[in-house]
C-alpha cells in the first residue's frame, strides 16, 4: 500500500520566493528517487497573510519512505531551507479516510463519491442491523454514536482500502 505523508513548513516573511524555488528544485530531484510516487505543494492563497506551506508526498511503501527521509538528498535540502523557515516542520502520515484517494492523478470527484457511497451504504445497513437490536435500551444519541463509530472503523481499515484496490483501474 502506498504511504501518504503531509508536511507543513512555516516560511520566514520575505523568504517565500526563495523557499518555493528551493522546493521546486528539490521536488524535481526527489521524483527521480525510486519509490517516490508523487509530491504536491500547497501554497498559501494569494493575498493571505499566512506563510505556511503544505507538502503532500506519496511513497510506494514504508521502506521507500524511510529510505527517502534518511537520504543525503533530504538532509541536504533540510540544511538548505533551515535559514528560510521558522520552527520545526510538522510531519504526519495520512491514514484511513483521509488517505483513500491521495495519489498523483486523483480520480474525478464523482467516482470518489460513488465509491464512498458504495462503501458507506451497505456498511451502515449491516452495522445498524447487527448492532441496533443490542443497543435498543440506550438513548438514541448514544446508539447513533456507537453505530457511527463502528461504521467509521470498518470503512477506514477494511472496506475503503479493499474498494480502492478492487476498483483501482476504474478510478484511474
Amino acid at each position: 500500500m502506498p504511504i501518504h505523508v503531509a508536511i507543513t513548513r512555516k516560511v520566514k516573511r520575505g523568504s517565500e520566493r526563495a523557499f518555493e524555488e528551493s522546493l521546486r528544485a528539490f521536488f524535481q530531484e526527489s521524483l527521480d528517487r525510486p519509490g517516490v510516487v508523487g509530491v504536491h505543494l500547497i501554497s498559501p492563497p494569494p493575498g493571505s497573510s499566512s506563510t505556511e506551506y503544505g507538502i503532500l508526498r506519496t511513497f510506494a511503501d514504508e521502506n521507500e519512505r524511510d529510505a527517502f527521509y534518511r537520504s543525503d538528498l533530504f538532509e541536504r535540502w533540510q540544511r538548505n531551507v533551515a535559514e528560510l523557515t521558522e520552527g520545526e516542520r510538522t510531519y504526519r502520515e495520512l491514514h484511513g479516510l483521509e488517505a483513500w484517494f491521495r495519489a498523483p492523478g486523483a480520480p474525478p470527484r464523482w467516482k470518489m463519491a460513488l465509491l464512498t457511497w458504495l462503501g458507506v451504504w451497505p456498511t451502515s445497513w449491516l452495522i445498524g442491523s447487527l448492532m441496533g437490536p443490542h443497543l435498543s435500551g440506550f438513548p438514541s444519541l448514544v446508539t447513533a454514536a456507537l453505530i457511527a463509530a463502528a461504521i467509521v472503523v470498518c470503512l477506514t481499515w477494511m472496506i475503503m482500502p479493499a474498494l480502492v484496490k478492487l476498483f483501482h483501474v476504474w478510478l484511474h
